[in-house]
């Protein structure tokens, strides 16, 4: 059933990235954010007053909660939503193939699991081929600047896996739903506040369908993929689930060409098989 639930989380996070494209043609993407966890906030409501929702506070946790909250959604949304402004869908879904690699050096630093050698031969030649994705890119109508946004793509890659590596550490003590639910009250709060500088702009007119996809965001990928994949990380080893994660280029690469009709160039699918040759390369016990 983990293995399941993290197959299904990466279809639903790959997805996003298709819907967030295509609802940021409408709404700012703060704006977007924002409605995102409110509507993730009304979908929990109901499971806090049934009492669903449990945990056993430790003295100490809060910085620790408080640094998971700010890392994803907080951070990690930030970057995510102003990347894809920048670049395409499957360019961004092709980054995400490096988060397995910054899990295996943070669960060696931080939970103590030792990794071999070809781990880190993997890592450098993933990095390798990410590099290669950002530099030798060229701007577009859907991606003006893909080297910056693949960039800020990254920085979100760091902060899951920042998230990935503390929500480990507190699930012994806190279900995946009260993982979910102190993740998605903090970046209510986060974006709710980002609303009130003057970077925070409110739409005009609400479209019907764009609408429809960011109820779909906040009831569906905020609480079911991340619900999903908390409760997987909570079962398994934080590398083998890593491994999972590079079903998202796959798949977004899949979703971008069947409805957004992005293509890959030669130099581009290049790049790409680089970078899964050192996700496979690094991951290749932990499968």
């Amino acid at each position: 059933m983990p293995y399941l639930a993290l197959t299904l989380a990466m279809f639903l996070w790959s997805s996003a990235f298709i819907v967030l494209k295509y609802v940021f043609e409408f709404y700012s993407p703060l704006a977007v954010l924002f409605a995102r966890m409110a509507i993730a906030c009304l979908c929990l409501l109901p499971l806090a007053m049934g009492g669903r929702i449990s945990w056993r506070y430790r003295k100490g946790d809060w910085p620790w909660l408080l640094a998971m909250g700010l890392a994803e959604p907080c951070l990690y949304f930030l970057f995510e939503a102003n990347a894809l402004t920048l670049t395409s869908a499957s360019q961004a879904g092709v980054v995400t193939a490096t988060l397995p690699m910054l899990m295996a050096i943070g669960a060696r630093v931080f939970l103590g699991e030792r990794q071999p050698a070809q781990t880190w031969c993997g890592i450098a030649l993933s990095f390798a081929g990410v590099i290669w994705l950002s530099l030798d890119t060229q701007a577009g109508l859907g991606s003006p600047d893909p080297s910056l946004g693949n960039l800020l793509e990254f920085c979100a890659m760091v902060c899951a896996c920042g998230y990935v590596l503390i929500a480990k550490r507190m699930s012994t003590r806190y279900s995946p739903l009260a993982i979910t639910g102190i993740q998605t009250v903090t970046g209510c709060v986060w974006f709710g506040l980002a609303m009130l500088t003057p970077w925070g702009h409110w739409p005009s007119q609400l479209h019907l369908l764009p609408s429809l996809w960011v109820v779909y965001l906040g009831a569906v990928i905020t609480l079911g993929a991340y619900g999903l994949y908390t409760w997987a990380v909570s079962r398994i080893p934080v590398a083998r689930a890593g491994a999972f994660n590079n079903l998202i280029p796959v798949f977004t690469v899949l979703l971008a060409w069947l409805l957004l009709n992005e293509q890959f160039q030669p130099w581009q699918g290049a790049a790409g098989a680089l970078v899964f040759a050192g996700v496979w390369l690094s991951q290749r016990r932990a499968a």
